[in-house]
């Protein structure tokens, strides 16, 4: 059987998808075929991760250096109170494989740097991030902007979060090339004017509802159901329970 082939118990298991005239079996059969690294095994990565895997992305990449902790569990869902010490990347690995054994994972027990980058990232179709640093954050999307990789980024920090898809090698249906990361964020903040989750908190059910909405464009892009948040930044605000979302451009 072909590898792309969905066997009879993924046809099952993918049956509220298949009846999805946006995305039926062909669609699923690009999912199961995909690539998708997610950077962060954490609050954003943990619901990316679970509905990823639970939809039947093919292979599934995992970068993270860190370690569970305690303080970890109240957002970080892929992983619970017997996983405290262990490695994320592992930690993730077993729940996943648990979720969907048809999944592929391959992890990544490293921190992604300006020399490591460039060959974690070629492996794969498309990438999410879901880290919680500003340098990661620049890194990730300036070597995904060069090697021609979209990237689904988001950010959360107390009640807020926002999500956005960068693929500056596409065109726009005028033509246009599709803003960059930089169009959005030129630089990152000072050190130390944007607090760190540990300092300022997060509530955890914030970073499920974010890490979500990525999962939901990741799926967009691969079967090419509906509009991805191409150009797009959606807000949310957690307090009011409001979504709006802001159009930006490609700048010279």
């Amino acid at each position: 059987m072909d590898d792309s082939q969905l066997n009879p118990d993924e046809i099952a298991r993918y049956a509220r998808h298949i009846v999805l005239a946006e995305i039926g079996g062909a669609g699923q059969q690009k999912l199961k075929a995909a690539r998708v690294l997610v950077l962060g095994a954490g609050g954003l990565g943990s619901p990316v991760l679970s509905y990823l895997a639970a939809a039947g992305v093919g292979t599934l990449g995992v970068v993270d250096d860190d370690v569970v902790s305690l303080s970890n569990l109240q957002r970080q869902i892929l992983h619970d109170t017997g996983h405290v010490d262990m490695a994320k990347t592992d930690s993730a690995a077993r729940s996943i494989r648990r979720l969907n054994p048809h999944v592929r994972v391959v992890t990544h027990p490293v921190r992604l740097t300006s020399d490591n980058a460039v060959d974690i990232i070629t492996a794969y179709d498309m990438v999410v991030d879901g880290s919680d640093s500003f340098e990661t954050r620049y890194l990730l999307a300036d070597s995904c902007e060069a090697l021609g990789v979209p990237l689904v980024t988001a950010a959360v920090g107390r009640f807020d979060g926002s999500v956005t898809v960068v693929a500056p090698h596409l065109a726009d249906a005028a033509g246009q090339p599709c803003p960059r990361f930089r169009d959005l964020f030129p630089e990152p903040p000072p050190p130390g004017m944007v607090p760190a989750c540990a300092e300022a908190g997060v509530v955890g059910a914030l970073t499920g509802v974010i890490g979500t909405l990525q999962a939901m464009e990741v799926i967009k892009l691969i079967t090419g159901a509906g509009e991805p948040l191409i150009g797009r930044l959606l807000l949310y605000d957690g307090l009011a329970a409001s979504f709006r979302t802001i159009r930006y451009k490609r700048k010279d």
